[in-house]
């Protein structure tokens, strides 16, 4: 039961990353934040090769970091327009330490909690990433790099994750999953909802996008 649920969720954020890359490479851009992003492909890289998960969660895992290598692509690609308000010569020291540092917390937080599931990490980051989404969301004056459909795939793709350790707990149990399992479908539903209003605002019909 929990490797269906896992499995639906690691469909559902593949489907998440293949909308994003086929957005971003639309709109010229790249719609992951860049924290957010640093996180997530640290954290595939680790649970890929340096401390491998079981199968078929392996596999998946495997299939997360190729796309999000792509989605890391279009940062460096178009990245540098979204944050024209640093300083000319900082874009690129600035993407590396993100990168650096995304890799540093996710690997110390699991080394920390003798986590080799992942779980503190990816819920705690996927918290971190609901959050920033919502702030893209308002930020950029378009919904360039995001579309309601996106939203949605993200969201359930959490959810799913979120439901299967909290019917099979193992060691990662407590209020600390609990308000992470909340706190993340508070902030996709709430991204959900930021995404289909401007796309009213912005007189586009959210369905018809993707």
């Amino acid at each position: 039961m929990k490797d269906t649920l896992l499995l639906a969720s690691g469909f559902f954020w593949m489907a998440t990353y293949i909308m994003l890359i086929r957005r971003d490479f639309l709109d010229r851009t790249y719609g992951m934040p860049l924290a957010a992003l640093s996180a997530n492909i640290a954290w595939e890289f680790i649970f890929t090769f340096l401390y491998p998960q079981y199968h078929p969660q392996l596999y998946v895992n495997f299939v997360w970091f190729i796309l999000d290598a792509i989605i890391v692509f279009q940062f460096w690609k178009f990245g540098r327009r979204e944050l024209d308000f640093l300083p000319d010569g900082w874009f690129v020291p600035m993407g590396i330490l993100a990168l650096v540092t995304g890799f540093l917390a996710v690997l110390l937080i699991s080394l920390q909690f003798n986590d080799f599931d992942g779980a503190y990490a990816a819920f705690g980051q996927n918290l971190m990433m609901s959050i920033l989404f919502v702030v893209m969301a308002f930020r950029r004056s378009d919904l360039r790099g995001q579309s309601l459909y996106i939203a949605i795939a993200k969201m359930l793709g959490t959810a799913f994750a979120s439901l299967a350790f909290a019917l099979f707990p193992h060691h990662f149990r407590g209020p600390l999953p609990i308000f992470l399992y909340l706190g993340i479908l508070v902030y996709d539903w709430l991204y959900i909802l930021v995404v289909y209003q401007k796309s009213r605002a912005l007189g586009l019909n959210p369905w018809k996008r993707w």
